[in-house]
């Protein structure tokens, strides 16, 4: 055990004892996988030795139950997620159970990243057996200490709603909590977890614990910190990415009342100021010259140019099979496309935030952030200070889709930063137009298909050309990600897409070109445009072979029987058996991503000119689903995500500044736009996967493809745009 697990268990068990005693398990699961990116990570910060991932569970004297949660709640529901886990296999009163997030230590590493992360929809299904373990050891404890209490062999003990039970004498867990505490935690190859049919927790629909709280104002999130002596900081940060600081005037800028200091920082000029107001109106007042630097004439449309014309060039070779020239020139016919989406901003509800105490031997960190273990090892790396003086105080995000979690730590590096500048306890503050405009970007994405097909209208040859920057180029990650000039994240959805594997004779190449233009995993990440491309593209097939679009997809996925399970039962709810309604288009779709199974159709019309999507029936197979009421919700979710991209959002670059900075002209779906959404489970106990993205990547698709059904136009872009001709057509 190393000095920050040392650290963080001895802190744990100083809380237990400030409850007034109890019993506290901390347990170390062996064969944890864990990733050469965190080892590489961890070489780079001076770490060294194995990660031990770890978790704890409290059980207070009080009779509380508590839940350190490892990951990030951000309004994915894992607060009741993992916390039924637990309870599952410990027998526990439901009502007793509380929720922390933990603090940032190696004990609570992600098994999949190597590291503390929430991300790639991986928490449930990567804690399912780590937390179901935690309840069973805490148990086992338990009716240990009651044994003998009691004077029973352990054999004649059951629990059952947070009781011990021996015969006619029971006992609450918190009056066993101290003797089980004595004990010795017993190995966790001798646990039993229950079987599924044994399941009483697990399965069922469950309300959310953080909903109260949220619902009444009592949730506090990075934004509501605040405490007697902390400052505010804005940043003026360069217009055009990678500019740098000439000159800066701040004369005026320390005239405004309320501005204590204006500091270069490395991301630009900060004015700390008492409040959030004074620094605003300090920053709006200061005169910075700024050096533009090599990218002030990047534009959008000079981008999509460039990265369609790399399209027609061979690139780095994420697949292949057979000969793909010959198979193309021998087909009895070959259909080709160009597709195209746009820079996207995360645009999450809560704006950035990051409020850093820094003393000579501790930093204190409060931030919404998805990559607690990178914030460390940064702030490290900027104050001097040991990882176990560093603690990170997670508070719950306000949205993140994957904004919060950049490899830089940016938000809260700069934090620090400005922290250690000011001498003093600061919270620095992005507002809406700094993210839109200085912040990361899910890439720009042009793909050009050509697809040769037989008599019968079935793919013999697949070629596909994605252009695109890649998101681990540049970063510690890359080592690990990209191989032979191919960064997987790019190609996922379409490399490994059933459609191009399952054609004998296929190509997949990939361009990541430089732009200087900061990019991030989006909400979905690669799957959120592939997905697109791939399911309007088969639909252009079926089109062209004269066979419905959900019958083609059944024949070219009759070797794939959950992508089918999920294509039917969608099908089926969605009554595509029936008549369209008339004056409106029917799309399908159907992806797999994050290990999950999802298909939608969608129910489309043309209302003044614009497209209008009335109903979605959602299908997913995501394996046992812990919580079916979560699995909907996000469901629920990513169709709202996914169709403001797909009907709105969208960046522009001119002279290389974004042009867009807030919801009026960065358009994301509104409240009046949500369609009917109806999203079944499929039963499964198929291996787990994620929910938290997979209901983003199908949506766009089932829409064109509606679209098309409706108005007999092909809509290879996003954001979705009928011509005029076509809009007017469809409106008489």
């Amino acid at each position: 055990m190393n000095a920050v697990t040392r650290t963080s268990r001895r802190n744990f068990l100083k809380a237990g004892a400030a409850i007034g005693g109890g019993l506290v398990v901390a347990f170390v699961v062996p064969g944890a996988k864990r990733l050469a990116m965190a080892q590489q990570a961890a070489a780079a910060d001076g770490a060294s030795g194995a990660f031990a991932p770890n978790a704890y569970l409290r059980i207070g004297s009080d009779d509380s139950i508590t839940v350190l949660s490892a990951h990030a709640e951000m309004g994915q529901g894992i607060w009741t997620t993992l916390p039924m886990l637990i309870a599952e296999e410990l027998d526990a009163d439901w009502s007793k159970i509380r929720v922390e997030h933990a603090p940032a230590a190696q004990a609570y590493f992600n098994p999949v990243f190597g590291m503390q992360g929430t991300g790639g929809s991986t928490t449930t299904w990567s804690e399912f057996d780590r937390y179901r373990q935690a309840g069973a050891a805490a148990r086992a404890m338990l009716v240990q200490a009651a044994a003998t209490r009691f004077g029973v062999p352990v054999s004649e003990i059951r629990t059952e709603n947070g009781e011990v039970i021996a015969g006619n004498q029971r006992v609450r867990y918190g009056a066993l909590a101290d003797d089980a505490g004595k004990l010795a935690p017993p190995a966790m190859d001798t646990l039993k977890l229950k079987d599924a049919s044994d399941w009483r927790v697990i399965g069922k629909p469950t309300k959310r614990l953080d909903t109260p709280e949220k619902i009444t104002g009592q949730a506090k999130f990075g934004m509501d910190v605040q405490f007697d002596g902390l400052l505010t900081a804005l940043v003026a940060r360069a217009p055009v990415f990678g500019g740098k600081v000439r000159s800066i005037d701040a004369t005026a800028a320390k005239a405004v009342p309320g501005v204590r200091q204006v500091l270069q920082v490395p991301s630009g000029v900060a004015v700390v100021a008492d409040h959030y107001w004074a620094a605003k109106l300090g920053r709006d007042a200061l005169v910075v010259d700024w050096d533009p630097g090599e990218h002030a004439a990047l534009d959008s449309d000079a981008l999509r140019a460039e990265f369609s014309a790399l399209a027609d060039t061979p690139g780095a070779v994420a697949a292949q099979a057979g000969n793909i020239d010959a198979a193309l020139a021998g087909a009895a016919r070959t259909i080709t496309a160009e597709y195209a989406v746009p820079y996207l901003a995360h645009a999450a509800m809560e704006p950035l935030n990051c409020t850093v105490k820094l003393q000579a031997d501790r930093c204190d960190i409060w931030c919404g952030t998805q990559f607690p273990t990178l914030d460390q090892n940064n702030t490290a790396r900027i104050t001097g200070l040991a990882q176990d003086q560093i603690f990170i105080h997670t508070p719950f995000l306000g949205g993140a889709f994957g904004r919060r979690a950049t490899p830089t730590s940016d938000v809260v590096s700069e934090a620090v930063e400005i922290a250690k500048a000011a001498g003093a306890p600061v919270k620095t503050v992005w507002t809406r137009e700094d993210d839109m405009r200085g912040g990361y970007y899910r890439s720009a994405f042009v793909q050009k298909a050509s697809v040769g097909l037989d008599e019968d209208g079935m793919p013999v040859a697949w070629r596909q050309v994605l252009v695109g920057q890649s998101i681990m180029a540049g970063t510690f990650m890359e080592a690990m990600m990209v191989r032979g000039g191919v960064d997987n994240t790019s190609v996922e959805g379409v490399s490994d897409s059933p459609y191009i594997t399952g054609t004998a004779a296929h190509r997949v190449d990939l361009h990541s070109p430089g732009t200087g233009i900061p990019v991030l995993w989006w909400r979905s990440v690669g799957h959120s445009y592939n997905a697109f491309v791939m399911e309007s593209l088969v639909d252009e097939l079926a089109h062209a072979a004269g066979r419905g679009p959900l019958e083609y997809r059944r024949a070219l996925l009759a070797k794939h029987p959950r992508h089918l399970a999920a294509l039917d039962l969608a099908a089926e709810k969605f009554g595509w058996s029936a008549p369209p309604v008339p004056g409106r288009g029917r799309g399908i779709a159907v992806h797999e991503s994050f290990g999950s199974f999802v298909a939608q159709a969608a129910e489309v019309s043309v209302e003044g000119g614009a497209i209008r999507v009335h109903r979605v029936v959602c299908a997913i197979d995501c394996g046992p689903a812990v919580n079916p009421d979560a699995v909907r919700a996000q469901m629920e979710s990513g169709i709202a995500f996914g169709l403001g991209a797909a009907l709105h959002s969208t960046l522009t670059l001119r002279a290389g500044r974004v042009q867009e900075s807030n919801f009026h002209d960065y358009r994301v779906l509104r409240i009046n736009e949500m369609p009917v959404v109806d999203v079944h489970i499929v039963p499964s106990t198929e291996k787990m996967g994620g929910a938290g993205e997979p209901g983003t990547p199908p949506i766009a698709p089932a829409v064109a493809n509606a679209v098309f059904a409706l108005t007999g136009q092909r809509l290879r872009e996003l954001p979705l745009r009928l011509s005029a001709a076509a809009a007017a057509d469809n409106a008489a």
